[in-house]
């Protein structure tokens, strides 16, 4: 039965997120309009944000009603009747991580204390969300997928800043290895200088490669605030993943419907749509106008809410580990999907730079199994002592 759970959970991510993967790349591109005239981009960043958490709220909504055990209040369902574990301030070991967990005084954590750390994480994902789709105009899917897999600088980072957390020595090179990588990815390029028209007039490839590794490593600055804050809060208040991916979503839908609904004007990537209407009317209008973006932005938005599902069941049952290796194998597949699908041109040194990247991710799964392995022998011989008790 474990066997079989374990299939489905990983075939669930594999395929909700290849599939997810190749819809957010094709809303990248421009559309064709019903009038066939011209073809335009799909310029509604806050938009789509709003339909991903939506979608993700109901499913996590959905999970919890129907994994709910019996007898229990809403409260319990929805993970605000705490149970607090970081009121004291003794010291507390490493945690599967590498880094120590924080202590909080009990008097901050409350409900209002948690709600504010969703909210938090909301806030942080809502203005993360437009950079990452920004900078796919100015480099390749495979150069995004694999400077995402950099995330573990700005965790680190922002770790570091905002909660003084100290980290495993392991990490370090990790973070060394995935940086190299990344570099000799970028360095290497050598994609067509078809894809951006040459209208500047000293070097547009480089132009455009800087702007989007900008917007790049802002969305990864506010990734590692997010994990960073998630990790606070599993820290400090006993809640499940689900818990957490519900509560995030609903705030990242009010957040984003408000920002949607708002005659805001023209801000760079966070909101570039242009005149008086807001970027809900923006959005509708390119809807009715190009009909063909309604397929990817569905696939887009389902297949990413029920992939989290699959992502916080694994977790669940078999663990940080497993999860690690399913995700790691998942951005290596995502890469190469969209260098088929869309046929990209990779060269020997941005080939030599994704297996480093790759290489510096399987040295942190190592380790963890390691960890792992070494923490079972150290119960089984607690569990020994105790029988010869």
């Amino acid at each position: 039965m474990s066997f079989i759970r374990l299939g489905v959970c990983v075939l669930g991510v594999y395929a909700m997120f290849l599939i997810w993967a190749i819809a957010q790349e094709r809303l990248s591109v421009p559309f064709q309009s019903i009038h066939g005239d011209s073809m335009d981009k799909f310029k509604s960043p806050v938009f789509l944000g709003t339909c991903q958490s939506a979608m993700s709220s109901l499913s996590a909504l959905a999970y919890l009603y129907f994994r709910r055990k019996p007898g229990q209040t809403l409260a319990q369902v929805l993970g605000l009747q705490l149970n607090i574990i970081g009121t004291s301030k003794k010291h507390h070991p490493p945690d599967s991580n590498g880094h120590a967990a924080s202590t909080s005084p009990a008097g901050g954590d409350s409900p209002r204390a948690l709600l504010l750390r969703y909210l938090q994480c909301s806030f942080f994902i809502t203005f993360a969300a437009p950079f990452s789709f920004a900078a796919l105009s100015h480099i390749s899917y495979p150069a995004m997928v694999l400077g995402k897999s950099c995330k573990l600088v700005p965790v680190m980072l922002m770790n570091v800043l905002l909660y003084r957390r100290a980290f495993a020595r392991h990490k370090y090179v990790v973070v060394a290895l995935v940086t190299a990588g990344i570099t000799m990815f970028m360095g290497f390029g050598g994609e067509g200088k078809s894809k951006h028209a040459a209208k500047d007039n000293e070097h547009p490839n480089l132009r455009h490669s800087l702007i989007g590794i900008t917007y790049l490593v802002i969305n990864l600055a506010m990734d590692g605030a997010t994990n960073s804050t998630q990790d606070e809060i599993f820290a400090r208040f006993k809640v499940s993943g689900q818990q957490m991916m519900f509560w995030i979503n609903i705030f990242c839908t009010i957040v984003t419907t408000l920002m949607s609904s708002l005659p805001l004007p023209y801000i760079p990537v966070l909101h570039p749509s242009e005149g008086q209407q807001t970027e809900f009317q923006v959005a509708l209008a390119f809807l009715r106008t190009h009909p063909s973006v309604v397929t990817p932005l569905v696939q887009f938005a389902l297949t990413g809410a029920l992939g989290q599902l699959f992502i916080f069941e694994t977790l669940q049952h078999f663990g940080s580990l497993t999860l690690v290796t399913v995700t790691l194998t998942r951005k290596l597949f995502t890469m190469l999907l969209s260098v088929v699908v869309y046929n990209h041109k990779l060269t020997l040194g941005q080939w030599a730079g994704a297996g480093v990247v790759f290489a510096g991710i399987s040295v942190e799964a190592w380790v963890k199994r390691r960890d792992v392995h070494a923490k079972r022998v150290l119960q089984e011989k607690e569990k020994a002592k105790i029988k010869s008790l």
